[in-house]
């Protein structure tokens, strides 16, 4: 695959980056490119995926294995307990902290990971939404509505953020709410606000996305999830729903725990339960390289093959 960039003309390519960022769908490849990368020139794995900061899910978020995390330094990967409610904004203010330590000890900072909103955040600034309180967040998700109603909801008060969101995306219509009810202004015009000033700008660092072939992508989905299953992953599954959390949390809507809570409950079988999961899995692969596309201008976008030369000479 040629090198291109998501938006016409020439990336700024840093001589000296401040950190390296390796963006791209689930099952991409991401996290080996940055532990290869760290092991040649010293530097440290920040996690930038929402799903592998909990500490629950190990194997079922793809969390590098502790032999992995022994090859080199890693930060933000399974510190978080998974009945907290992690947004964005915790995530920024912990990047911040690892970019910070990893400076102090002179390594090259290499973000990766599959949540678009962590590297916009981290390269265009976040909108200053004020902290909800947390009698309306109880509020809020003590309604008992279902995704359809929460959608019809949010439109009444907020109609561009609705039209903005899935209307199957329970967790992004609470949030809109949420904010609507705590300031009486809608998530739309919060996000007008001039953003704070981006952690990391296009001239002192190095940004790529990991493009793939998408039918070699769904296969590699697939295979990744038996191989996940043969380490634990049911198990896993059902350690997390034996901890009774808010059916809200986000660590629950993790690709196949809602698959795998059927199954335990004796709802499907097993193997309808991976099927389902692969399936999920594949449609967010597919989301995710849609966003990225679409919000990241600038990015250079490379397969596996040609991306580890590329960073070589990008990188020095």
């Amino acid at each position: 695959m040629e090198t291109r960039e998501f938006e016409a003309g020439e990336t700024v390519r840093p001589a000296r980056p401040r950190a390296v960022l390796i963006a791209g769908p689930t099952a991409s490849g991401k996290s080996a490119l940055a532990l290869a990368l760290a092991e040649r020139t010293g530097g440290v794995v920040i996690n930038a995926d929402s799903m592998q900061v909990y500490r629950d899910l190990r194997v079922l978020s793809a969390r590098p294995t502790p032999e992995e995390e022994a090859r080199a330094p890693h930060r933000l990967y399974g510190h978080v307990d998974g009945a907290v409610d992690y947004s964005v904004a915790h995530w920024l203010e912990d990047a911040r902290a690892a970019l910070a330590e990893a400076e102090r000890d002179g390594r090259l900072p290499i973000f990766t990971g599959g949540t678009g909103l962590y590297f916009k955040a981290l390269t265009q600034g976040l909108s200053p939404i004020p902290a909800i309180p947390a009698q309306v967040r109880a509020q809020v998700r003590g309604l008992g509505l279902d995704a359809p109603a929460l959608h019809a909801r949010l439109a009444a008060v907020d109609p561009e953020t609705a039209a903005r969101l899935r209307p199957s995306d329970t967790q992004r219509l609470m949030r809109a709410l949420e904010v609507f009810e705590a300031t009486g202004r809608p998530l739309a015009r919060w996000q007008e606000a001039p953003a704070d000033a981006p952690v990391l700008t296009p001239e002192t660092s190095v940004r790529l996305f990991l493009a793939s072939d998408r039918a070699a992508l769904r296969a590699r989905i697939a295979e990744r999830f038996h191989v996940m299953m043969g380490q634990g992953a049911l198990e896993e599954a059902r350690a997390l729903l034996a901890r009774g959390l808010p059916p809200d949390r986000t660590l629950l809507k993790a690709h196949g725990m809602p698959w795998f809570a059927r199954h335990l409950a004796g709802e499907i079988t097993r193997e309808a339960a991976i099927d389902g999961a692969i399936l999920d899995t594949r449609h967010y692969a597919k989301r995710q390289d849609t966003w990225f596309r679409h919000q990241l201008a600038g990015w250079t976008a490379l397969d596996k093959q040609a991306a580890g030369d590329w960073l070589a000479r990008a990188v020095g």
